[in-house]
């Protein structure tokens, strides 16, 4: 079957999930951007194979409104570290909510919730909480300028889609290429923050360190990934952490993928280095909404003093869930489950790769690793993604080439999700070897980037 043809805004008739796909055509109607996360666009994936809207979810597995049933390795985008409606997490939202959301004075959660990133992060001695990992950062930098009364901002990795950290593309090169994706474009960000944020190279000290020669005393803040696809030289976050003190200019470690999955702890104590600030999301609650801002106290107290604020965030149940999360991954030592969860996989993919002749690869860190379609010529890689997409929802599985785990994926699941990703590469492999991927096509080829969206 042909791809229908390709354009911007085109939405495919859909053929395997067809309440999906009706549902995403009134969205088109209803929804500025179609969805709310980017990356759950089904232009994006298979379209028209791959599942658009669930209705339930339930630990490792999830069912969409079509009926069809998915073991799940993407979870929420790496929110769900437990599983899906984990009892103790759902629990604990339904008896704060029967009890008030807790919006019109202050709720003793705030507190309790803090006391637990006290006492497992190694760089939380203040706590502020929010509601989403774009917004953490957007405090974090907000409070890093306010403690140093500088302006700019040196980054590297992904961060969100706020004004500080999308002017970096105000600057002619579209910094963001590198650690975003293509064709992102400032549109709304005011032309004033041009040159205000900073892009560095990973890996690379010297990139690090010339950006600081060249703008001495005017950097508020570095804020990094510690790890994500790549993970860190011996000795360069030590290095990055040298650099910040030098120059005195706040470290941020951006926790939001990293935070409780690599270590209970973060990056920072898997790698045993302290930033002076970190930020979390995600996983900080097991799927409900919420962020945290926390950091060393001399830096975060300065937010008593800058005008940082939002009746949500400190929202009872959000906090409910916090409390009752964190308390898990302490209880069960999660993050170990995960890491040998994610080893398994790894093994068990790079397996697959050598008895199919693929020279794919499998990098990152246990905890969250990617596959790497190496060897796939440029211009075959996107319908290759999307054959592999589409032959994987097909047999019931969700992710890559990212995958995440949660602590509800068994032995047994990932044997029988590595049974399938095998059957789905094997057709990969042989479209490969034909040199026509698209002729496998029963979707049209996903978009790769932003740039054909806008």
């Amino acid at each position: 079957m042909n791809p229908p043809e390709q354009g911007s805004g085109t939405l495919s008739h859909g053929t395997r999930v067809p309440e999906s796909t009706r549902l995403y055509r009134r969205a088109d109607q209803l929804i500025a951007g179609r969805t709310h996360l980017f990356g759950r666009r089904a232009e994006l994936h298979a379209q028209g194979i791959s599942p658009v809207y669930s209705h339930r979810q339930q630990g490792c597995r999830l069912w969409d409104v079509d009926g069809n049933e998915y073991l799940d390795f993407n979870l929420g985008a790496g929110s769900v570290l437990l599983g899906h409606a984990f009892p103790s997490v759902v629990g604990a939202v339904r008896e704060q909510a029967a009890s008030g959301t807790g919006l019109t004075v202050n709720h003793p959660l705030e507190i309790e919730a803090a006391e637990l990133l006290a006492e497992i992060v190694p760089c939380a001695e203040m706590v502020r909480f929010c509601k989403g990992g774009g917004e953490s950062d957007m405090v974090a930098v907000r409070i890093a300028r306010a403690a140093t009364g500088r302006d700019k901002v040196a980054f590297c990795g992904y961060h969100g889609w706020h004004d500080w950290y999308l002017s970096a593309n105000l600057a002619p090169g579209a910094a963001l290429e590198k650690h975003l994706m293509h064709g992102i474009t400032p549109r709304g960000v005011p032309k004033g923050l041009l040159d205000t944020t900073l892009a560095f190279e990973y890996n690379n000290l010297d990139s690090l360190r010339n950006l600081l020669e060249e703008n001495r005393g005017e950097v508020a803040c570095v804020i990094m990934e510690a790890a994500r696809t790549y993970t860190p030289d011996p000795g360069y976050l030590e290095g990055v952490r040298q650099l910040t003190r030098d120059h005195g200019v706040v470290l941020i470690f951006d926790e939001v993928v990293t935070g409780f999955r690599t270590a209970l702890g973060g990056a920072q104590e898997y790698y045993g280095v302290v930033p002076d600030m970190a930020t979390f999301a995600k996983c900080i609650s097991n799927g409900f909404a919420l962020g945290a801002v926390v950091g060393k106290r001399e830096i975060m107290q300065v937010a008593l003093d800058s005008f940082i604020s939002s009746v949500y965030w400190a929202e009872a149940t959000g906090l409910a869930a916090c409390k009752a999360t964190l308390q898990e991954y302490r209880a069960r030592n999660v993050s170990a489950i995960i890491q040998d969860i994610g080893h398994s996989f790894m093994k068990g993919l790079s397996g697959i790769f050598g008895e199919l002749g693929l020279s794919f690869r499998v990098i990152g860190l246990p905890s969250f690793p990617a596959m790497v379609f190496e060897g796939v010529p440029a211009e075959q890689n996107a319908a290759a993604s999307t054959l592999y997409l589409q032959e994987t929802a097909k047999r019931g599985v969700i992710g890559g080439p990212g995958f995440m785990f949660c602590m509800q994926h068994s032995q047994a699941d990932l044997d029988q999700a590595l049974e399938k990703i095998g059957e789905a590469l094997e057709v990969v492999g042989r479209a490969l070897e034909e040199g026509d991927p698209v002729k496998y096509l029963e979707c049209p080829v996903k978009q790769s980037g932003f740039r054909r969206l806008v």
